[in-house]
């Protein structure tokens, strides 16, 4: 399997494609978040807010976008058009949103990307992460950035071990990818396009593109013995 930023991605539509220019391996992109936000930040508040959402001075966001009431949005932040950021949603800086994204209550994203028509809508953690065009997390869905050792990511694609150089390197998930409800994405997780992950799933490392994981549980069930 190969990894580069157009396995996983069409960044034809994705207004900040740049960011990937120069990339081999789809998650170099990750060091080039804060360079790309730093030559390229124009501030800009076309969106439309709900209440009192928390805005940084150092945030873009396109016309269409609804800030709801309680969202925090610190920056640097470039969010696109007609997006939403439901109350209670918590972006962390270092962060590029693209159009027709939903980041819902609970969410928390920082150091990451988001193409188009991304959905991450209940109780998600996105750390150092790239999710692709149509991609969604489940509620309780979490990208697990960092090992318990604080050491640096290796990525397993079978036999094969890839030093990524990353101490911190969560999922690259593919287009239209979906992960079902209550996963862990452990440390330099790779989904291909179009995979499915069902619920429940504790996933590390690589899976191609169009395969299915399911969690198999077998129940006990017994007569109850009521007094």
């Amino acid at each position: 399997m190969t990894f580069n930023p157009e396995d996983f991605f069409d960044l034809n539509d994705f207004d900040h494609k740049r960011v990937f220019d120069g990339c081999n391996d789809v998650w170099d992109v990750l060091n080039q978040i804060v360079p790309y936000l730093t030559n390229n930040f124009k501030p800009s508040l076309l969106n439309e807010a709900v209440g009192f959402p928390y805005i940084d001075n150092n945030v873009s966001i396109g016309k269409g976008t609804i800030v709801e009431d309680g969202a925090m949005i610190k920056g640097p932040a470039i969010i696109g058009e007609h997006c939403e950021i439901r109350h209670g949603a918590y972006i962390r800086g270092n962060v590029i949103i693209g159009n027709h994204c939903v980041v819902g209550n609970s969410c928390e994203v920082k150091n990451s990307i988001l193409l188009n028509h991304v959905d991450i809508p209940h109780y998600n953690y996105v750390g150092d992460s790239v999710l692709g065009n149509y991609s969604h997390l489940g509620a309780g869905a979490i990208c697990s950035n960092l090992k318990l050792d604080k050491t640096n990511i290796i990525l397993r694609d079978g036999e094969r071990e890839i030093q990524t150089g990353l101490r911190k390197f969560g999922l690259i998930l593919g287009d239209r990818a979906q992960v079902g409800c209550n996963c862990v994405l452990n440390p330099g997780s790779v989904i291909g396009k179009d995979s499915l992950i069902y619920s429940g799933v504790q996933w590390r490392g690589v899976l191609d593109s169009g395969k299915v994981v399911k969690f198999k549980i077998d129940y006990d069930i017994v007569e109850r013995k009521l007094k």
